[in-house]
């Protein structure tokens, strides 16, 4: 049932303590299925991975390269036995290990649980997996930290002329002389380890240099309906150092201005808390002031997760014929929604109707706000399941009466009757593929004739965006439709994201700009999970990046990046209290974790 050598045995074996080592923290919880498939986890068969709602996964290289999860989860890397990185969602695989999976209770229990340097063990007749958290998963913690440091350093003292590592070197050294005290005295370890990773963590703070070259980017849902609340928005960001801001405008199947497109289709004039107030006009005039760029993020074919029967003038209760159809429910009498999207309902991009219809609301903005940059979001078809999957055909979308009826013109059979291993499966494809191209090409016209930086929300893995997502985006870079892609890099795993930046490099044409999309916040990693992906950007020589999102960019974030990154003099110097606390071992992230340990340490000897 199961390969490699972490699982040759399935025989429960509990971690053994090394010599002088202290026990802090034990934890176990069950595991629902380890390297799932339809037939093994049909609770998991609609969802990304097929990790199904609050469950605890194992994937072993028997599964894949990648586990394919979405970002509402947590994963932890193992090589071996030993923890060597905390995930969000599509994880590497390692050759020699495994990945721990979980959403709800089970991410909350990996949250709490699990940290860079805990030992793994695995009963596989019981199902059980057990956490250890050791005086050892400190200090291994902790030179990691140091290490990953050291490298940075090395790297841009040799890559960038003036560079200043004055700071950085004075924190490391700090941090090495814990160290020391840490493995001459067991006891204390998790106190000193601590206070070597406060001060590896500050250096890692101060080792990026500013670069004035690159975009600073923040996606930000504009939940602010008094003209004074968006101008400390703007504030903030302006003292943080962004210079581009990403207002979703067009979201949910509504806009936050009033729009005489949608009144003029009979839709929702304006999303109802903003009625008798512009939000956009007021974020690009004050935007601009304070010399920062504003985008128009446009939720394209995406039009909410509200049934279209509970309000009249919803895009699909005025237009159902323009409703988007999965294969199995082409025939239903009812609009189906997305499973794997929030249920989410999304519009034909096959229909004409539909892309007039969004090319004359891009217009409208583009005349009466003239932004800087429109950004095109949900640029795709629904998620089906990976072609893998022996259902891949029944999850696929597109199956509405007008493009049946086209392709049918064309080629002389009904979509519908096609499988995957027919020859014109690959055709149909094709098309629903080239009617998302034929809308960006046209909103490049659109953005081109008036001097607007146009930018794509991507997946940056090109094959499953095109089998699952229908998602063709490096014939747009190749066809120079496109500025920039900004694709999503749903992971707080540093090795993960630069997996998925060489994937989009790999095929971009030179002319377009990558701005690398961060998830970190949003998946409350921690700091230097941030900050690691983007020391990896400038690595790549990316154009910039673009943190998902504002709602999420809690004050640890800004402090971090205002240390050095997003500053070009930096803060004051950050100061760390001299008497040991508890927290702050992994950031915000393991502090519910450390007050566990609180009271549960013993001797192994006991």
């Amino acid at each position: 049932m199961f390969c490699g050598d972490v699982f040759a045995q399935d025989v429960y074996s509990p971690y053994v303590l090394n010599r002088n080592e202290v026990l802090f923290n034990q934890s176990m919880f069950r595991i629902d299925v380890i390297d799932p498939v339809v037939s093994t986890n049909l609770k998991g068969a609609n969802y990304p991975g097929l990790r199904g709602a609050n469950q605890l996964l194992i994937y072993t290289p028997s599964f894949g390269y990648r586990t394919g999860t979405n970002e509402f989860g947590t994963e932890a890397i193992v090589v071996g036995d030993t923890v060597v990185s905390i995930s969000g969602a599509d994880s590497l695989i390692p050759a020699n290990g495994f990945v721990i999976s979980g959403h709800g209770q089970a991410k909350k229990w990996i949250n709490e649980n699990i940290m860079i340097g805990s030992k793994i063990s695995l009963d596989l007749e019981k199902n059980i997996i057990t956490s250890y958290v050791t005086s050892d998963t400190f200090l291994y913690s902790a030179k990691e930290r140091i290490k990953e440091v050291q490298d940075m350093l090395i790297y841009y003292s040799q890559t960038c002329s003036g560079y200043n590592q004055k700071r950085t070197e004075q924190n490391l050294n700090k941090a090495k002389d814990y160290i020391h005290k840490a493995e001459r005295n067991g006891e204390d370890s998790q106190k000193y380890s601590t206070r070597a990773i406060d001060y590896a963590n500050l250096a890692m703070s101060t080792v990026i240099p500013y670069s004035s070259d690159e975009l600073k980017g923040v996606w930000i849902r504009p939940t602010y309906f008094e003209k004074k609340d968006i101008e400390k928005v703007l504030d903030d960001l302006d003292d943080a150092g962004v210079d581009n801001v990403f207002i979703e405008t067009y979201y949910h199947g509504k806009t936050i201005f009033p729009s005489q497109t949608m009144e003029k289709y009979g839709f929702i004039k304006q999303y109802e808390d903003f009625q008798g107030f512009d939000p956009l006009r007021i974020w690009i005039s004050e935007a601009h002031k304070r010399n920062i760029k504003v985008h128009v993020w446009f939720q394209t074919f995406y039009v909410g997760n509200k049934p279209p029967e509970t309000h009249p003038q919803y895009i699909l209760a005025q237009k159902p014929q323009w409703a988007n159809r999965q294969k199995k429910n082409a025939y239903s009498e009812t609009i189906g929604y997305s499973v794997s999207e929030h249920n989410g309902y999304f519009i034909d991009p096959a229909n004409p109707e539909v892309q007039d219809f969004l090319a004359e609301l891009i217009c409208e903005i583009i005349t009466n706000y003239k932004p800087d940059g429109i950004n095109l979001d949900y640029i795709r078809y629904p998620q089906s399941l990976s072609s893998n999957y022996s259902n891949y055909d029944m999850s696929n979308w597109g199956y509405t009466h007008f493009a049946r009826e086209e392709f049918r013109t064309i080629y002389g059979v009904d979509p519908y009757e096609l499988k995957v291993n027919d020859a014109l499966w690959a055709y149909w494809k094709h098309y629903r593929c080239n009617k998302i191209t034929s809308f960006v090409k046209r909103i490049s016209k659109i953005c081109r004739a008036n001097n607007i930086c146009l930018t794509a929300v991507i997946f940056p893995n090109r094959k499953n965006a095109i089998d699952t997502k229908l998602q063709d985006w490096k014939s747009w870079s190749i066809n120079d439709f496109v500025d920039a892609f900004t694709p999503l890099f749903l992971t707080c795993d540093d090795k993960t994201a630069m997996n998925l930046m060489e994937e989009v490099l790999r095929n971009k044409s030179a002319g377009t700009k990558l701005y690398a999309g961060l998830f970190v916040t949003f998946m409350n990693g921690a700091n230097t999970d941030l900050l690691k992906q983007i020391h990896a950007a400038r690595k790549y020589s990316l154009n910039g990046l673009i943190l998902f999102d504002y709602a999420h960019l809690s004050n640890n974030y800004v402090e971090v990046l205002t240390e050095s990154v997003f500053k070009p003099t930096g803060k004051k110097t950050t100061v760390i209290q001299e008497y040991p606390q508890q927290v702050t071992n992994q950031t915000i992230k393991f502090k519910s974790q450390e007050d566990n340990y609180k009271g549960k340490k013993r001797d192994r000897r006991k």
